[in-house]
Order: C-alpha cells, then sequence, then structure tokens
C-alpha cells in the first residue's frame, strides 16, 4: 500500500484571510470565504434569507394603526392630526409595474386632502409612504419624528396634518404638497432594500412642492436605522436643512449640507 508523502498526510489550514477583520465594519459580503470553487453552505443560506428578507419587505404594509397613535396619542405633545390617502396603483403587482401610477394621488385622495382644513401659512407638509419597504417606515418613522418635531415646534413650524400615503413613490410629495398649500413637503419612506438593509429609512425634502418637480430639487437623508444614520443625527441634520431651504427658498442641487462645516468657522 503506498503511503502519502509526509506533506501530505496531515492537512494544513490556510492561512488567515486578511479581509476577514473588516467584517466587523460593514454588513457587505465580504471575506465570505469558499468551498472549492463555490461560497461556504452558510454563506449561501445567509444570501438566500437576506434575500427573502427584501422580498418582504417590498410586499409589507404600512402599520397604519399604530403610525396614527403615534401620531395623534400626543408624541412629543403635538397630537397631530392624520389623513391616510392612496396613489394611482390599486394593488401592490401595479405598483411595481407602474411607476407612474405611484406618483399621483387617486381621485377620492386627492379629493380629500383638498377638503382638509390646513392652516393658512403651512410650512411643512409631513408624509409617511410606504415606498419600497413599509417596514422601514412601521420602525424607524417615529423614532425619528420623536427626535425632530420637538426641534420643529421649538422654531415654530407649522405643520399641515400628518399624512399616511400608501403605495407611494417620492414624487407623490409633490402632489401633496402642493394640495396641502405648504412651503416643503417632507417625506419619509422605505428605502429599496438591499441584502444587507431590508428596513432602511430615507427622508425626501423638496421646497415649493409641486407635480412635476424632478429628483434634483430634493434633498434625501438616507440610510435612517440604528445600524446606518441614528435618529439623533439625522435629526439635527433635516432640521438644519429644513432651516436652510425655508431661508434660501430652494432645495436639491443647490441646496449643499455644510452642516458640519459650521463647527469649523
Amino acid at each position: 500500500m503506498n503511503k502519502m508523502p509526509d506533506e501530505l498526510s496531515h492537512h494544513t489550514p490556510p492561512p488567515d484571510d486578511p479581509w476577514a477583520g473588516l467584517r466587523a465594519y460593514t454588513a457587505a459580503r465580504i471575506a465570505l470565504g469558499r468551498t472549492g470553487s463555490s461560497v461556504p453552505l452558510r454563506e449561501a443560506l445567509a444570501f438566500r434569507l437576506a434575500h427573502a428578507h427584501a422580498r418582504d419587505a417590498v410586499y409589507s404594509t404600512l402599520d397604519l394603526p399604530r403610525l396614527t397613535a403615534g401620531l395623534t396619542a400626543g408624541l412629543t405633545a403635538l397630537a397631530l392630526s392624520v389623513q391616510p390617502v392612496r396613489s394611482r396603483a390599486e394593488t401592490r403587482e401595479q405598483y411595481l409595474q407602474r411607476p407612474d401610477y405611484g406618483r399621483q394621488l387617486a381621485q377620492e385622495s386627492r379629493q380629500l386632502l383638498q377638503d382638509t382644513p390646513a392652516p393658512e401659512a403651512t410650512d411643512v407638509a409631513l408624509i409617511l409612504a410606504d415606498g419600497l419597504s413599509a417596514t422601514a417606515v412601521n420602525e424607524h418613522a417615529l423614532p425619528l419624528l420623536h427626535e425632530l418635531l420637538p426641534k420643529l415646534r421649538q422654531a415654530g413650524f407649522r405643520l399641515a396634518p400628518v399624512v399616511l400615503a400608501e403605495q407611494a413613490r417620492v414624487a407623490l410629495s409633490d402632489e401633496i404638497g402642493e394640495l396641502l398649500g405648504a412651503r416643503l413637503a417632507l417625506m419619509l419612506i422605505g428605502e429599496r432594500p438591499g441584502l444587507s438593509a431590508p428596513h432602511s429609512l430615507g427622508v425626501y425634502l423638496t421646497y415649493a412642492p409641486r407635480p412635476g418637480r424632478t429628483d434634483e430639487a430634493r434633498n434625501c437623508v438616507s440610510n435612517i436605522r440604528p445600524e446606518g444614520l441614528p435618529y439623533a443625527a439625522a435629526a439635527d441634520k433635516l432640521f438644519y436643512l429644513m432651516q436652510e431651504s425655508l431661508r434660501r427658498q430652494l432645495s436639491g442641487v443647490a441646496l449643499k449640507d455644510e452642516m458640519g462645516l459650521l463647527g469649523e468657522l
């Protein structure tokens, strides 16, 4: 019987992956290792699980009773009024296949907002929208507003009734803001889920909202979640942008985030 050479008679462990230590600093899929020409089974299963979470997020729905209760039952002592609306997309499948429908209010919702009493001078139309991850709004909208609303109240911002929008795209904020007569539209919306973040919240700010606005007219603060941009930091950044937007009467590419420069002056 042939014997194996000494150098092959025992298993030599592979050298440590120099990327392995970086996994502690990112949720990105790096340093996965390999088994033969493929990734290890545990990583393949983790990928499939993350994909399932992302699909679930896309088909999640707003928890309207919980969000309404959080906004009306004394959140930061403001006791805001709430108005639910829907876009023209009647089903989730239609929403995914016809993005343009998600940018337009259903006729009954448009009429509802037209009939909604609002202050004569309204600074902000606050909108909570499902987008591509209602889970993100369900989890992060109220904690973020808990940090943001006291700042707006102290600064004297006048708020329209809060709108809860289903089957909504970002541009729906333009029509809503115009109907409510707001100088500024602020939409909290679920971001497109990734394979490491299926519940990330984004906030879009648009000055002088009206149908026909394009993305260059908006500012966005994204990745709001405990594992990303924390609620308090996001609230500080949004408050700064909102103040500057109203002061300078603009938003979008013309409004830069210079918040970090203030401490250097």
